[in-house]
């Protein structure tokens, strides 16, 4: 491990960040340009006290989940990615397999949706990143262990996966996920990840094992959402999914009908839902 060339690398990449650049307020009394050592350790979900020590040659091997944080909360090219990885002594992601790593283009269109909650998943559910508003919804995935921020594995063995939806509503979301991963699984034959999961899901849970066999295909579309929030209460948002180029990724955005009363609550829930933000819930 480089240790000096690691905190040259990130105290380059914090510098030439500005706080628009992750969907934070500049503020004022900024001695230097760039990003504030707190604010990366925020947005990549550590202490500032073990990123300080990073910086300062003073810091542990990171890991690799630490790796794929850091290289979300700087914006990193999948080059600047890999780079990142070798300084460590790891041996970078394969990218001919989902990358929990997402472009910094499209973190970029995540950052300045300021109005609508919005969050990238990877094609299996994997939770990849999420803007202030999806974690005032739906809680920080992110800050959860890393087997709780797979979307599908939470609603089929963690009841407060499904908590969120109208009680109604649970059995379509149900259906809908089986039917994405086996759209996933069939077009990966070879790669390991959807097919772990299905395996895993399958001995776990009798309800996905039954919907498994009936063998419905879709992949993830835009579709209409109702969410429960414990403050602003019932939301009904369209729900609109981007893919990126490799369709691995997809940015989720979820938007309410202008004079709508869920538009309403919407607006309410960026007052006082930012203000509040916990951990308690899970993304839909």
């Amino acid at each position: 491990m480089n240790r000096t060339e690691l905190a040259d690398f990130l105290r380059r990449g914090r510098a030439r960040l500005d706080p628009s650049d992750v969907g934070l307020t500049p503020g004022t009394r900024r001695r230097t340009p760039g990003l504030r050592r707190e604010e990366v350790a925020s947005l990549a979900g550590m202490s500032v006290d073990y990123y300080t020590r990073l910086e300062q040659c003073r810091g542990p091997r990171p890991s690799r989940q630490i790796l794929t944080a850091l290289a979300r909360a700087l914006r990193l090219t999948d080059d600047e990615r890999d780079h990142l990885f070798h300084l460590t002594g790891e041996e970078p992601p394969r990218r001919e397999t989902t990358s929990p790593h997402v472009r910094p283009g499209l973190l970029l269109v995540l950052d300045r949706l300021h109005d609508a909650p919005a969050l990238v998943v990877s094609d299996c559910g994997e939770v990849l990143a999420q803007n202030a508003l999806s974690r005032a919804m739906t809680g920080d995935v992110l800050s959860r262990p890393p087997r709780e921020r797979n979307l599908i594995r939470r609603f089929f063995l963690d009841p407060a996966g499904r908590e969120m939806f109208p009680p109604e509503d649970v059995p379509d979301h149900a259906r809908r996920h089986v039917a994405n991963l086996r759209a996933v699984a069939a077009a990966r034959p070879d790669d390991p990840e959807p097919t772990a999961l299905v395996t895993e899901l399958r001995a776990a849970s009798g309800e996905f094992a039954r919907l498994w066999g009936e063998h419905e295909v879709a992949v993830r579309r835009s579709s209409t959402k109702r969410f429960r929030h414990p403050v602003v209460g019932l939301l009904e948002l369209d729900c609109e999914v981007l893919l990126s180029d490799d369709r691995r990724h997809h940015l989720i955005l979820h938007t309410a009908r202008p004079g709508t009363e869920s538009h309403e609550r919407l607006q309410l829930l960026r007052v006082v839902g930012l203000q509040d933000m916990t951990p308690q819930g899970a993304a839909g």
